[in-house]
């Protein structure tokens, strides 16, 4: 499993580089503010994906899991590099910062739990999450 997680982690890094790339550095100066932004977003879709995909498989198919909500999601989101893009921001924009720090938080569970709700139902349901009566296998 070990082996998929860290495959996936690949692919997810490099898609993450190739989508953040064209925002540069994010160093101080008038365009502080793009790099996490862009991060932000990158993560925002992470998170809503992160949410189908466990809603989706629920505890069923643990590899698919292991690779692409471990593996895959896990490499394309980044708390550390927001953690740090927003404290460098806080230096040259505080509030700015603060603001990021704080919408990128409620996007982020948010579209996690839109993922997660369009994805899964009650097993009395027999919907797309659910391992009840007529779950597709």
């Amino acid at each position: 499993m070990l082996g998929l997680v860290v495959a996936g982690g690949v692919l997810g890094v490099a898609l993450r580089e190739l989508v953040l790339l064209p925002f540069g550095t994010g160093q101080a100066g008038v365009d502080s503010l793009i790099l996490p932004a862009a991060t932000m977003g990158v993560n925002v879709v992470g998170s809503f994906a992160l949410g189908i995909v466990i809603g989706r498989l629920g505890d069923r198919h643990p590899l698919a899991r292991a690779f692409i909500g471990t593996g895959v999601l896990g490499g394309f989101t980044t708390y550390s590099a927001f953690a740090v893009q927003t404290a460098l921001l806080l230096e040259v924009m505080p509030w700015a910062a603060i603001m990021l720090a704080g919408v990128s938080v409620l996007l982020g569970l948010t579209a996690a739990a839109l993922g997660l709700r369009l994805t899964h139902s009650s097993p009395a349901t027999g919907g797309a999450g659910s391992d009840g009566p007529g779950a597709a296998q």
